[in-house]
């Protein structure tokens, strides 16, 4: 699929606590706030886990990142699913067959609040 200027790309997805378990293993970010469940048994989820999502919809169009952007702006807890959509702000065709590419990005919960922003740059491979 060729991208364009303006398009927009989303992805759902929906943390469980073998997620958590398994990044913090992968990562060793052992916050106690990643490993105790709070009343309802949820764990809060690492921002970098989190971040996956616009990771997954760049590698989902072979985008080789060389620059991105995170603002964190409240925690996402394990049964929480998150929607990233990403915006194409540039795409345009470079020399040796690359094309540049900017997306910024918008994560938000199913209660409709902002749990992430931010953007990336790179180049399609």
């Amino acid at each position: 699929m060729t991208l364009q200027v303006g398009d927009k790309i989303t992805f759902d997805r929906t943390f469980t606590i073998e997620d958590v378990e398994l990044f913090t293993k992968i990562s060793d970010d052992e916050g106690v706030h990643h490993l105790t469940p709070d009343e309802q048994g949820r764990l809060v989820v690492q921002g970098l886990l989190t971040a996956t999502l616009p990771t997954k919809i760049g590698g989902n169009h072979n985008v080789m990142a060389r620059h991105m952007d995170f603002e964190f702006l409240r925690p996402v807890l394990t049964e929480d699913t998150i929607r990233c959509e990403a915006q194409i702000e540039k795409y345009e065709k470079q020399e040796k067959n690359r094309t540049a590419i900017i997306a910024s990005f918008i994560c938000t919960n199913q209660k409709g609040k902002e749990v992430l922003k931010g953007g990336f740059s790179g180049v399609i491979l």
